[in-house]
């Protein structure tokens, strides 16, 4: 019954936020909620969701004082000269913009956060989007697949966990993967490009100077489209006279003024004359980052703490009076109260999910379908189940509590560990789009997409990706 009514709880949260008929929020609280007076746990809703809030503090300390540092750093102009970079490579063409979204999602990865690449990414292109009228939800799907396959980096998350679940190297399990994560990057790259010739097939190509003389499109409408067209995203309709084409199939409604840039800005992308950039600190600011992020990959400090005092010290730094100070909190307090609100929103769900044990019995009857003539190939099996068990349970609940039963079968079928571990990366690049990844409402929150939006444009390419990546590991003889 428990395993039942787990997966009912997940596919109610899914179907109500992906028509929009409840905020992520509140399906993330009142959901859980239910379902755990359903099973007749509704006496220990408290405790449960409590236990969830104290694991996921962490996390949402760190998210909270990693927005405020990176905006700071954005704010001072410590990213221009790499925005410069990549806007001289777009041009104005729609795929090069695409991309370029895809290269700096991966470069920015490498210091293994999440949060900190989706908000220099969209700092970063949010204009040019915004300004050509291209699909959001294009940026957030490419930005978030490139960073899920990213994600598998030794100091990322999972290969350490999957290492520490095992009791293998960290090493041992992701050297030998490069070559298969490399065709999954590649795979994000072609992506960003078919999905850029697509949007400049709809938009067409204008140079520099006539993107910037294009007058500003009135305030779009939002026209629903149903099930029907491609995904059943929004279409957005001009409210002009004159009609005219609209912004597409997987746009999604973009009305209010991103956060790096005003709708007329331009592809300057991050404004060359604010009033915060501080050039003469420049190399503070850079030599500041790359301590913390050596710091972080050093595990020499808890990451929470160590962007507490991060952002503490960018403050005192850059901006020494107490109003301006003032001023940089408030600037970024709309994104920060979003991302911690949405990560206890989400503590209410694992909380529930793990409390009751429904997470138990979901991967145990997942496990016990597996056939005993499977158990020779129970490295694919366990990359194949790991798309939609990463994706519906923390990685934590997937590396330490599935992943060693599938190494047991494993074993029994003579299946070193070494390979199910490795399998078990493969599902990393649909991870990064689940509703219980905090940092992907960082993503969609900044590019003001809805999250339901995000989930039908970017599921379906992100499952593809994983598998090119499990298909190259198999074709290599890396699993």
């Amino acid at each position: 019954m428990l395993t039942i009514l787990g997966f009912a709880m997940i596919a109610t949260f899914l179907v109500l936020i992906m028509t929009k008929k409840m905020s992520p929020i509140a399906a993330l609280v009142l959901i859980p909620a239910l379902f755990c007076v359903a099973v007749g746990q509704g006496a220990q809703l408290g405790d449960y969701v409590i236990e969830g809030v104290g694991n996921l503090a962490p996390t949402a300390a760190m998210l909270m004082f990693a927005i405020v540092y990176f905006g700071v750093m954005i704010d001072v102009g410590l990213f221009d000269p790499i925005v410069r970079g990549i806007l001289k490579f777009c041009r104005a063409d729609p795929m090069r913009i695409v991309v370029g979204t895809a290269v700096l999602a991966a470069i920015v990865s490498l210091d293994g956060d999440g949060s900190t690449t989706f908000m220099i990414t969209v700092s970063a292109m949010y204009p040019l989007y915004k300004r050509l009228k291209m699909s959001l939800v294009v940026m957030t799907g490419v930005a978030a697949t490139a960073n899920g396959v990213m994600n598998t980096l030794p100091w990322g998350g999972p290969t350490a966990r999957a290492a520490t679940a095992l009791k293998l190297d960290a090493s041992e399990i992701f050297v030998p993967m490069i070559p298969a994560l490399a065709m999954g990057l590649l795979a994000v790259f072609v992506l960003a490009y078919v999905l850029g010739l697509r949007e400049r097939k709809r938009l067409g190509t204008l140079t520099l100077d006539e993107a910037l003389a294009r007058e500003p499109e009135p305030e779009p409408e939002t026209v629903s489209t149903g099930a029907g067209g491609t995904g059943g995203e929004d279409r957005l309709r001009k409210r002009t006279s004159g009609g005219g084409t609209g912004a597409g199939a997987d746009a999604a409604p973009d009305a209010a003024a991103g956060p790096a840039a005003e709708e007329d800005d331009g592809f300057q992308g991050l404004d060359p004359d604010r009033p915060t950039l501080r050039p003469k600190l420049y190399w503070f600011n850079a030599g500041l980052t790359a301590a913390l992020l050596t710091a972080m990959i050093m595990e020499l400090m808890p990451i929470p703490v160590l962007f507490l005092l991060g952002a503490a010290l960018a403050l005192t730094v850059n901006f020494p009076h107490m109003p301006d100070q003032r001023a940089r909190i408030a600037a970024h307090a709309d994104n920060v109260l979003n991302v911690s609100g949405m990560v206890f929103a989400a503590a209410v769900f694992t909380g529930v999910l793990t409390g009751t044990g429904m997470v138990e019995h979901m991967a145990d009857w997942v496990v016990g379908t597996v056939p005993d003539a499977m158990g020779p190939h129970m490295a694919i099996v366990t990359g194949l189940l790991s798309l939609p068990l990463t994706y519906f349970m923390s990685n934590d609940g997937f590396y330490f509590g599935v992943l060693p039963v599938l190494a047991e079968a494993g074993a029994a079928h003579g299946v070193s560990p070494l390979e199910i571990a490795r399998a078990s990366l493969a599902g990393q690049a649909l991870h990064m789009s689940s509703p219980l990844v905090p940092a992907v409402y960082v993503l969609v929150g900044m590019a003001k997409v809805e999250f339901g939006d995000h989930t039908r444009f970017t599921v379906k390419w992100a499952v593809l990706t994983s598998l090119v990546v499990l298909a190259a590991g198999v074709l290599f003889g890396i699993m």
